[in-house]
């Protein structure tokens, strides 16, 4: 069969552009296939916009709590429309990054337009019937809308209009307790909302360890943050301009909704039962090469389901590159995969849980953890608050680790070296500069010895009888 392209992409997302670049400058011919701007979530309703606003709402609060460290201003003056002005800068600075103008300077083929596949080997759009040697999905996410009795009357926003706001709401009710709950829920706290954060869990951010997330929320709650935890939104009723939620026995009024329950793929419009692609519950079903049932078919980032981050997806968008221009020999590995909450404090973690790593290897496991109230850095800050908790076998591998206290989405990356390399744990502790928050790591990696030190008596009573014979001369 001719083919007029090595590769058809569909999705200019994080993942897309990825492969769309390096497969243009590596000289394969390419076109890429967008329904509505390059740059995908990320770039316009994710990672840049809400660290953005963030960052804004950091210097709120610095500015407002600088008396602690005798500095004394007047209550500050937050201009809600100014810092959303921000936000769109840096997006359009940003922009040209992923703009059509620099990948048609590639080489790429960029086709604006919602799509189609026709058959196994063909995909439809603009009228046009595209064919190649292997096609990549990368169509990403959108915000789950849970089914809740008149939200859609009420109207509520998720994170794709949520930048949007020129006005700060006065009450902000935001559904769902995860990451993206938890970042906007501080932010918009600090810039003059009264905030109200709905979870149905037992606590915040369940995916991370227990005492690490406990942090977390007893910072929202010292913010002034209300928190409904075990607790779900059952219904919302607009009426005298606000929007009242029951949620259990409360009743919360809101200006806005703000929804932040989970992630839904984008597939439906792509006709993939005629490309021979299954979906499962989570997304387009890959095996570890990123193949989809058709194999001449691959597919990365969030339509896949998994870890839906920017940095997986770009890692993601390499194993299938190769793949799919060359032999299809890669496997995705996911055993080194790091993530940050951009909170305040910022909660990191990397590999296992004290639990999961329990459950795998029982007894051998050591829990390492030191506070950052004993880094001098952190003190001179005056951000004491929170831990490093490295998980370790007693060989000294590194299972797993959490962070959360200042700067941990930094931090936590010598971990993930150590990781990626097989180092153990002994490898971060190395000279650090003094003074500095890396201390923390180095400290944490010194406790294995020590405990395995303190549980050893014969080792114990071995260097005192050493010690008493040295004194002895």
């Amino acid at each position: 069969m001719a083919v007029e392209y090595d590769l058809v992409i569909i999705g200019g997302g994080s993942g897309g552009l990825v492969v769309a670049s390096a497969a243009a400058q590596l000289k394969a011919k390419v076109a890429l296939v967008e329904r509505d701007r390059l740059g995908g979530d990320c770039l316009w309703f994710g990672c840049v916009p809400s660290k953005s606003l963030i960052h804004a709402s950091r210097v709120a609060y610095e500015v407002k709590n600088a008396a602690r460290f005798g500095i004394y201003t007047e209550h500050p003056k937050i201009d809600f429309s100014k810092a959303a002005n921000h936000v769109q800068n840096v997006i359009k600075t940003i922009e040209p990054h992923d703009s059509p103008e620099r990948f048609r300077g590639l080489g790429v083929e960029v086709i604006f337009g919602e799509g189609k596949f026709s058959d196994r080997q063909t995909f439809e759009v603009n009228g046009r019937q595209l064919k190649a040697r292997a096609f990549v999905i990368s169509t990403g996410s959108r915000p789950a809308i849970p089914p809740i009795p008149g939200l859609t009357e009420a109207g509520f926003l998720t994170n794709e209009n949520v930048f949007s706001l020129q006005e700060r709401p006065e009450n902000f009710v935001i559904i769902g307790g995860g990451p993206v709950g938890c970042e906007l829920g501080q932010a918009f706290s600090r810039l003059g909302s009264n905030v109200t954060l709905i979870e149905s869990g037992d606590y915040l951010l369940q995916k991370e360890d227990p005492e690490a997330a406990q942090v977390v929320q007893e910072q929202l709650i010292s913010e002034g943050i209300k928190i409904f935890t075990q607790t779900r939104a059952e219904q919302v009723e607009f009426k005298d301009g606000k929007k009242h939620i029951k949620a259990g026995e409360n009743t919360i009024i809101a200006d806005e909704i703000l929804l932040a329950v989970g992630r839904v793929p984008n597939v439906e419009s792509l006709n993939l039962e005629a490309a021979g692609v299954a979906v499962g519950k989570g997304g387009i079903q890959v095996n570890d090469k990123l193949q989809t049932t058709n194999p001449r078919i691959y597919a990365c980032g969030d339509v896949i389901g998994g870890y839906q981050f920017t940095h997986v997806a770009g890692y993601e968008a390499v194993v299938v590159l190769t793949n799919a221009l060359f032999f299809p020999v890669s496997k995705a590995n996911y055993r080194v995969i790091p993530w940050a909450t951009f909170t305040d404090p910022e909660l990191a973690r990397v590999g296992l849980t004290e639990k999961q790593a329990l459950q795998r290897y029982g007894k051998d496991v050591y829990v390492l953890k030191q506070p950052f109230s004993g880094v001098d850095r952190a003190q001179a800050e005056g951000k004491t608050q929170g831990f490093a908790k490295i998980i370790t076998r007693g060989n000294g591998e590194i299972l797993g680790a959490h962070l959360v206290g200042p700067s941990a989405g930094e931090l936590i990356h010598e971990i993930v070296l150590a990781m990626s390399n097989n180092l153990k744990v002994s490898a971060l502790t190395g000279i650090h500069i003094y003074p500095t928050l890396s201390e923390v790591n180095s400290k944490a990696g010194l406790l294995l010895k020590k405990q395995k030190f303190a549980q050893n008596k014969w080792q114990q009573n071995l260097l005192e009888k050493f010690f008493n014979w040295r004194r002895s001369f």
